[in-house]
């Protein structure tokens, strides 16, 4: 069944309906708002919000407004774009209350650079695995699919999958070593 029709199935109440909207849009949205939020935890909470949002807001979906997939994707780049904001904002607030108390501030260039840093080992790394471990874990890590729909999307069986995903993160992990 397709998204459009579980959306409309959702709107009306139907838990099985909403268990297979969620398995194939959780993906998706978790991949949207880890890019916008780039922080795992908050990011696995945004789209938490997100899947609780669509179950209580579906029978605002309009399908002739566009499909399910891009509402709901719209529905997870606003709390995504919020989160960041109100995180931005609590952080300002933060830094002038420092500033008040007379307490060093916070040294968000230092932050900024080891955060870059860090990206830069992080995609070193990457870059030192296979190209079809590289192509998993990429689409597992940073785009939210799961390792079945990374086997689906590669055409390759589970089993393949899990392997690669397995030796690509051990390498991954003992190139990172040197990074801690």
């Amino acid at each position: 069944m397709e998204a459009d029709e579980l959306l409309l199935l959702v709107a009306g109440g139907d838990q099985k309906a909403f268990e297979q909207l969620y398995g194939l849009v959780s993906g998706p949205v978790f991949g949207l708002v880890r890019r916008v939020v780039r922080d795992a935890a908050q990011a696995e909470e945004v789209a938490q919000e997100v899947l609780l949002e669509l179950w209580r807001s579906a029978p605002k979906f309009d399908p002739r407004r566009g499909s399910a997939l891009s509402w709901v994707l719209t529905l997870a780049h606003r709390r995504a774009v919020d989160r960041v904001r109100s995180a931005r904002a609590a952080g300002e607030r933060e830094q002038r209350e420092a500033m008040r108390a007379g307490a060093v501030p916070f040294d968000q260039v230092s932050e900024e650079v080891e955060a870059g840093l860090e990206r830069e080992w992080v995609r070193r790394c990457l870059n030192r695995l296979t190209a079809l471990q590289r192509q998993s874990v990429t689409l597992a890590y940073y785009d939210g699919y799961t390792y079945r729909e990374v086997a689906e999307r590669l055409r390759l069986p589970l089993g393949t999958v899990k392997t690669r995903m397995r030796d690509g993160l051990t390498r991954l992990r003992e190139c990172l070593g040197g990074a801690v």
